[in-house]
């Protein structure tokens, strides 16, 4: 487990990056075991994410019995968010290489597992509007939306602050990886069966 301290330089190092900062990868660890201990960046998201889940589950509840059981949908919604979170970085391996950023691809790992664990706590007004709230449909598309546009903004920063090969190869591989993360996504929720509410 990762101190404190470590979790905290590392999501530094992150934000700096989503600021279009690339003297933020000076405060992230590249070596092997900081490649491996990125992925702890999912349990700092979790708590956020839970909400989240929670929030969709209620819904996804009231929508008929062939989703039965909270616990069930959350495991689900869960299994679908990590998903995402994962696949998408394991396609990049196999590509990166061939697509003159394999010697980036470690550096893209960690900034980005650092940078999905903000995301997820950036996201988290609009979970908790859509769980304490659910009826504000407006609300939640609003602030929804406004959050995703900056996710959005600041992943593309960090995306080409860590690749360093100019704006049109970062936003390359920001589209070819939002695209994928998107298909995983969709595809996922499609075999457990989940349709997540707008």
């Amino acid at each position: 487990m990762l101190a404190g301290d470590e979790i905290q330089q590392n999501l530094a190092g992150a934000w700096r990056l989503m600021l279009g900062k690339a003297d933020g990868l000076r405060l992230l660890d590249l070596s092997a075991d900081g490649f491996w201990n990125s992925f702890f960046a999912i349990l700092v998201a979790a708590p956020a994410l839970i909400v989240g889940w929670v929030g969709v589950s209620d819904e996804l509840s009231l929508q008929g019995p062939a989703l039965v059981g909270r616990f069930g949908i959350i495991l689900r919604l869960a299994m679908i968010d990590i998903g995402a979170w994962v696949v998408p970085l394991a396609a990049f391996a196999l590509v990166a290489s061939r697509a003159g950023v394999g010697d980036r691809f470690v550096h893209y790992v960690v900034a980005s597992n650092w940078a999905s664990a903000i995301i997820a706590w950036l996201m988290l007004p609009a979970a908790l509007i859509r769980m304490l709230l659910p009826t504000a449909q407006d609300l939640i598309t609003l602030v929804s939306l406004l959050l995703f546009g900056l996710s959005m903004v600041l992943s593309w920063r960090m995306t080409n602050a860590v690749i360093g090969k100019g704006t049109a190869v970062g936003s390359a591989v920001f589209a070819a990886m939002f695209v994928v993360s998107l298909i995983v996504l969709l595809s996922l929720q499609a075999l457990f069966g989940i349709y997540v509410p707008q």
